[in-house]
């Protein structure tokens, strides 16, 4: 199984794609990481997943989790219009205390997402294939993620620096998270259901 996070970004922070792998060990390796270029329009962005989604390797045998916060909804529905052949799972990251579903959208907390990320890792459940092209920059961003503390006694979770960016942690943590959900179970016609998040 693969599963995938998407990271969308299109003026300030380019969008990013991760897929990661189930291996036979249940445990999780990170393939592939990679950012579009920063302005890239949402239909591209599309494009480029439904390429990754149909590679030979991953069709049929994917899952998607996608940020859907902001104007991530309208890309959500882009997404599944373009029959990727993954289960889409909608998710708005947001600054809350716990883990939501309501009316096909989660809400997640980003701390969850990176303390997920952060567990799997330690534990050795989440592995970083050698050979991938962006793994440095994969790398370098989760060393520069950070947890502050701000006045109102929450924490902001993110890269610090002018011109850092945790675009390709939040979808290695988006595609961690997906891989942990259960799958759905198919139908009395033997087709899966959709997600219902």
């Amino acid at each position: 199984m693969y599963f995938l996070g998407l990271d969308l970004g299109q003026k300030r922070d380019p969008a990013a794609l991760a897929v990661v792998e189930k291996t036979p060990e249940l445990k999780l390796m990170v393939r592939y990481v990679e950012r579009a270029p920063l302005g890239t329009p949402y239909p591209r962005v599309v494009d480029w997943v439904r390429r990754v989604a149909t590679n030979r390797q991953v069709s049929g045998r994917c899952d998607l989790a996608v940020d859907a916060t902001g104007v991530g909804a309208p890309v959500v529905e882009m997404l599944r219009a373009a029959q990727l052949g993954c289960d889409i799972a909608a998710v708005t990251i947001t600054g809350g205390d716990k883990e939501t579903q309501s009316g096909g959208m989660w809400n997640v907390p980003k701390r969850d997402l990176m303390a997920g990320l952060q567990v799997a890792l330690e534990n050795g459940d989440l592995m970083i294939a050698g050979a991938m092209r962006e793994r440095e920059a994969l790398v370098r961003e989760l060393v520069d993620v950070q947890v502050r503390p701000r006045e109102s006694g929450r924490s902001r979770i993110g890269a610090d620096g002018e011109g850092e960016h945790d675009d390709l942690v939040i979808a290695v943590a988006l595609a961690v998270w997906r891989a942990k959900k259960p799958r759905p179970r198919p139908n009395s016609f033997g087709q899966r259901h959709i997600l219902s998040f």
